[in-house]
């Protein structure tokens, strides 16, 4: 028996990868290759000295996810496959909706006729907009996001609460905070196209020369020091309760079940408390620059976090600090790979 990894070699995907293949569960990847690596793959392999199957296809080809389906006795799926860049979106609405969507009923429409259940899904905090108590628990009010990518992340668990209601599945929901930071092997971590659209890879690359400045989108929000506070959660620790979640539907007796959980660390952090932390644990400088407020940007957001540890015994353990060292180990590794490749 073997899960179905989809969007497997990205970021918390290839995490995920390990943690699974880690705790003893065979691997059938299926990655369109967008926004990842070939060599992803090969690290993965160094990693845990196991090989996961890869398919390279985009998951709106579903006569080739059929395929797989017939060649694997699949028992559940995670999935990760989507495009996540909240300002692309805007951009390129039809886009996120084609891909997001299509390849989640895809995916739906081939379990609903062999009869799979058990499927893990990588939702966002995003669905929770601006909320209006801190810390967010799973019973906030969901708002409509800003971000075509949010509608896209809240759209998916309305179909798979619906999925799993009228065809007896379990199915569980998992909102992500800000995951951060890289394997401490330093060989596997966040792979930005183009200029990164999350703080953190762009505070690494302008570390690293890659960018000029750091440009800090508004510093006159009512936060203590005027910059938006997020909750940053290091990948490795967001990539271990995936392996939790998966195992109690695994588990469960229930013949539907429907679950909800936050993935944070219950704790705030702002934009120059991120920029500080990254400079302290890695002795290095950021330059950065203020700017003014993006619009559709939310003041603060951190997860409340008891219901993850209550029922799944799951918590975050990495500081912040140590993340972002391992995200700095990650950037060296990435150029030294780029100049054996030169």
């Amino acid at each position: 028996m073997a899960i179905l990894v989809t969007g497997g070699l990205g970021y918390i995907g290839s995490h995920t990868v390990v943690e699974l293949l880690n705790n003893g569960f065979e691997v059938v990847i299926v990655d369109d290759m967008s926004n990842s690596e070939k060599f992803v793959l090969e690290n993965i392999k160094e990693i845990t000295g196991k090989s996961p199957v890869l398919y390279p296809f985009d998951l709106k080809r579903r006569d080739l996810l059929a395929q797989v389906l017939d060649a694997h006795y699949i028992e559940g799926c995670i999935n990760f496959a989507a495009f996540k860049a909240v300002g692309e979106s805007q951009v390129k609405p039809v886009d996120y909706y084609e891909n997001n969507l299509f390849s989640l009923i895809n995916i739906l429409q081939e379990f609903k006729e062999r009869n799979i259940s058990n499927f893990v899904f990588s939702s966002s905090c995003t669905v929770y907009g601006q909320a209006d108590k801190m810390p967010i628990d799973e019973d906030t009010l969901l708002k409509t996001p800003e971000s075509s990518y949010g509608k896209t992340k809240q759209m998916g668990e309305e179909i798979l609460r619906d999925f799993a209601n009228a065809h007896k599945k379990k199915v569980t929901l998992l909102r992500y905070f800000n995951p951060i930071g890289a394997h401490p092997s330093a060989k596997i971590g966040e792979l930005p196209i183009g200029i990164p659209n999350n703080l953190v890879p762009y505070v690494m690359q302008t570390a690293a020369g890659i960018r000029e400045e750091l440009h800090v989108w508004g510093a006159d929000y009512p936060t203590p020091d005027g910059t938006a506070i997020r909750d940053y959660i290091y990948v490795v620790d967001l990539a271990k309760a995936h392996v939790l979640a998966l195992k109690k539907i695994l588990n469960s007796k229930e013949e539907t079940l429907v679950d909800v959980y936050n993935l944070g660390t219950g704790k705030g952090s702002s934009v120059l408390e991120v920029v500080h932390a990254f400079e302290k644990a890695n002795n290095v400088k950021v330059p950065y620059k203020i700017c003014g407020r993006r619009e559709g940007d939310i003041t603060i957001a951190y997860a409340d976090v008891s219901k993850v540890e209550r029922e799944l015994g799951w918590k975050s353990k990495t500081t912040l600090e140590e993340a972002l060292r391992t995200t700095w180990e990650w950037q060296k590794y990435l150029e030294t790979r780029n100049e054996k490749d030169c």
